[in-house]
């Protein structure tokens, strides 16, 4: 397995070597196996590459980068992709790709293995994982009873100056994208702004955890694992930190889906469904049972790390991962002025 970085030119200069040259090709491409552009955790991409090219010989190259960095270099590589899978950690950047038809359709088996209401509807792409919105607070200072009981209470002026978020990371723009498939184009606008005058913002959800931790502000609007995998190591940074799960349909509970699809342009479908098959399957999501991303499997009967609640119980809204639109969320973000 071969691990590597990935920007837009050098992918880009990737694509055009592969696309002039011959049977020279042919051989690179059997040497590196599988090109996946992983946007899901690294070490999570890691186990799964390693378990799987263990259990069927096939090898997996790993190129790392951002969600929405690699969707806009797969729609500007289009057809000279040299890209066989796409895995993100959330769904819009899945969205961007299959808006610009650049997906071969899951097969019908491998969907088999996922709950509709972890995949899109359009069956193009598949959840290979997913994590909770909570709102992180501190302990030592807010009692149950004084917490928000929706995310939208955060628009509130009583709020102000008192809650944290990373605006642009795609965590959040992805937990925005659900609030607008929920609420509309005007109360989410409505609420983004009132957020620009409410909150402060840090750059990453642990960051924005670690000053719960510290007392800067009460609360911060995350994803659930970043609180679990810290207290899985030494718990420094989440000591004086509780999540609260907001429930009852709240956007604030929205379930984010990690996604993952084969791209139409890849010279090895066959391999590339193989691995799609297996990550949903009862290894890939055993490695989600048992490893340290703490994030949910999403696999049909599979069971999540014991350490997190159970997803069945977590009352959260029903959002088709297609729907998500990335960039009607950057639009108004930056009209809110937090981008």
């Amino acid at each position: 397995m071969t691990i590597s970085f990935s920007g837009s030119a050098g992918a880009l200069a990737f694509a055009a070597l592969f696309a002039s040259t011959g049977a020279t090709v042919a051989l690179a491409q059997e040497d590196i196996g599988i090109v996946v552009y992983n946007a899901q955790h690294e070490s999570l991409g890691v186990a799964w590459a390693e378990a799987f090219t263990k259990e069927t010989g096939i090898k997996v190259t790993l190129r790392k980068g951002g969600d929405m960095e690699f969707a806009n270099q797969i729609v500007q590589e289009g057809a000279a992709s040299p890209a066989d899978v796409f895995l993100t950690e959330n769904s819009p950047a899945m969205s961007l790709v299959d808006g610009a038809g650049l997906f071969e359709p899951v097969a019908a088996e491998t969907l088999a293995q996922v709950p509709e209401n972890f995949r899109p509807s359009n069956g193009h792409w598949i959840g290979v994982a997913a994590r909770s919105t909570v709102f992180a607070y501190d302990k030592t200072k807010l009692t149950e009873d004084k917490l928000p009981k929706s995310m939208l209470d955060l628009a509130d002026p009583s709020w102000k100056g008192r809650w944290a978020a990373s605006p642009s990371g795609a965590d959040f723009q992805a937990i925005v994208s659900a609030l607008l498939s929920l609420k509309g184009e005007e109360a989410t606008a409505s609420w983004l702004k009132a957020m620009k005058e409410n909150f402060t913002a840090y750059k990453g959800n642990s960051t924005a955890m670690k000053a719960v931790n510290a007392g800067e502000v009460e609360g911060a609007v995350i994803y659930h694992y970043y609180y679990f995998g810290d207290q899985a190591k030494t718990g420094e940074n989440s000591k004086n930190v509780a999540l609260h799960f907001f429930k009852n349909d709240d956007p604030g509970a929205f379930v984010s889906i990690s996604g993952g699809g084969v791209l139409a342009s890849s010279q090895h479908k066959e391999n590339a469904q193989k691995f799609l098959a297996w990550i949903t399957g009862k290894g890939g999501q055993g490695i989600l049972r048992d490893g340290t991303s703490f994030e949910y499997a999403v696999g049909n009967g599979e069971a999540s790390n014991t350490a997190l609640p159970a997803l069945s119980d977590l009352q959260y809204p029903k959002v088709d991962p297609a729907t998500l639109n990335s960039a009607k969320v950057t639009d108004l973000m930056t009209d809110a002025g937090l981008l």
